[in-house]
């Protein structure tokens, strides 16, 4: 013992949700120290002994080798005498009255979940939900702080034992992973219509009213792949299907089908704004759009924001997306949800196979009326959106927080279409944020001082809102345009939501005296 010391160590920034006390039980297991980790309001709590040269190299590779959806704003760490660890543990999390910390945006499915989600071997072989430390849902399901599941809308599922073994295995990609679920036990997927009637699981009669739902009636009940795969056919045929999806619900049609685009066009009182579109990959993007090596990234990046696009003169594209438009939004799918939607190959299951339908490249607007908050329970979007869709298809996992998909361009110095046939990199570019939303929100502004608790309530049109605490300035996601009482609720809701989760009173109040 005389030989050992011991650590005590506090991070802060975005440590939780993101696979960090999973990674600093890795880490203490490579340099042969013990002690434990937990969650605390304030960030992430360290206490380890051990041997000088490994904990100094422990402290160095929190830095150095954090996750990559991590950020760490500061850390401190107090040598102290050893306290005696045989062992490290993830300890459970801690409260502290007043504390607060960062929380991390929605990320985008990863590449080992998408792997897993087509791999017919894989127990979450084509589940909707699948996720990991890596991915999935962050802040549209956080209720309260420390992150826990207890504290997210994934409560009410308990783990299977199959999740259990993963969540609790400190080698699995899932170890300490909040949102984990699989088949057996997560959440499940549906597929609601008018048709008063339940359809047999394996009918190739599927009909749809020609009018707008009014009310509503289970289709599908029994398998997630007949739901995805009904709505696939309907999608194809032309019909409007709102999908509940990772922030609330989308609009879906056919983005080659005029009609189609054109009915959601008139049932949503939107006259000629712009469509956003979901495509299956980037290589379908390319073949309607130009796209430069800034925009790839950007359409690549784990926020997967909508990113506006030339649109090339050739692409099919229905004209009614964007009329008089030259540009796009454009963005691939970012849940498993939206890749089984969009999938291109067939269903390797027999059954669902005759149900396989492919409609590759789908409007996905906001779940709403023009200028209204976009719709995110079920139960709203069954009352709010009857007059929209044709059916709809839900799941049961609850979104606490909506959130919109955040739109971005790429401007430069330069035109980026030449000969409007060649679309070139900017001598130099940025990035240009249009509306900062899902992906990003509610990560913050570092500030250079400490600030006063201020609520920043933003403009009415677009509205976004800021509350500061100490350093942190964070940033809420989009709210829309307050001239209707749906949208202040939606403000009022959110601005509650934020002063929970970073505790904190707002005592100055600015807001934007113009539109």
């Amino acid at each position: 013992m005389d030989s050992l010391l011991g650590k005590r160590i506090h991070i802060n920034g975005i440590v939780q949700g993101v696979g960090f006390r999973p990674f600093v039980f890795g880490l203490a297991e490579r340099h042969v120290l013990h002690g434990w980790v937990r969650n605390t309001s304030a960030g992430v709590d360290i206490e380890v002994d051990g041997a000088p040269n490994a904990l100094d190299a422990f402290v160095a590779a929190l830095t150095t080798e954090a996750p990559p959806l991590a950020q760490i704003d500061e850390i401190t760490a107090v040598t102290i005498p050893a306290n005696g660890f045989t062992t490290f543990e993830i300890v459970h999390s801690e409260a502290i009255r007043g504390a607060f910390q960062p929380i991390s945006p929605d990320v985008s499915i990863c590449d080992d979940c998408l792997r897993e989600l087509f791999d017919p071997n894989d127990h979450r072989y084509r589940y909707p939900f699948i996720n990991c430390t890596n991915c999935g849902p962050r802040f549209t399901i956080i209720q309260d702080i420390p992150y826990d599941r207890p504290f997210t809308t994934m409560a009410p599922f308990e783990m299977c034992d199959n999740c259990r073994r993963e969540y609790e295995d400190p080698h699995d990609r899932r170890f300490h992973a909040q949102p984990v679920a699989c088949p057996v036990c997560g959440p499940q997927v549906w597929l609601e219509t008018v048709n008063g009637n339940q359809l047999p699981v394996y009918s190739e009669q599927l009909t749809v009213h020609p009018s707008p739902i009014t009310d509503h009636r289970l289709l599908i009940t029994d398998y997630a792949e007949d739901a995805i795969q009904h709505a696939r056919r309907l999608l194809t045929e032309g019909k409007i299907v709102a999908v509940k999806g990772l922030g609330g619900f989308h609009l879906a049609c056919d983005a080659l089908n005029e009609t189609a685009v054109t009915t959601l066009r008139a049932r949503k009182l939107r006259r000629d704004k712009p469509f956003a579109l979901m495509m299956p990959d980037i290589e379908t993007i390319e073949q309607h759009c130009f796209v430069n090596e800034a925009e790839r990234d950007l359409l690549l990046s784990r926020e997967r924001p909508i990113v506006l696009l030339y649109r090339r003169p050739e692409s099919l594209i229905a004209t009614a997306v964007a009329p008089n438009q030259n540009t796009i939004g454009v963005m691939l799918p970012y849940t498993p949800l939206h890749y089984l939607l969009l999938e291109k190959s067939s269903i390797v299951n027999v059954a669902a196979r005759r149900f396989a339908h492919q409609s590759s490249i789908l409007v996905m607007t906001s779940g709403n009326l023009s200028e209204e908050p976009i719709a995110y329970t079920n139960d709203e979007a069954r009352s709010r959106l009857a007059n929209l869709a044709d059916a709809f298809l839900l799941h049961n996992r609850d979104i606490h927080t909506r959130c919109d998909d955040s739109v971005m361009r790429v401007v430069g110095s330069r035109s980026p279409v030449a000969e409007q046939t060649t679309h070139q990199q900017p001598a130099t570019s940025y990035q240009l944020p249009l509306r900062r939303s899902r992906g990003y929100a509610p990560f913050p502004v570092k500030l250079p001082w400490d600030m006063p608790p201020t609520l920043a309530a933003g403009a009415e049109l677009k509205n976004t809102f800021c509350i500061t605490n100490g350093r942190y300035a964070f940033l809420s996601h989009h709210i829309g345009d307050m001239e209707n009482y749906e949208t202040l609720q939606s403000f009022e809701q959110g601005v509650a939501h934020f002063e929970r989760l970073f505790r904190v009173t707002p005592e100055l109040i600015a807001y934007d005296m113009h539109p």
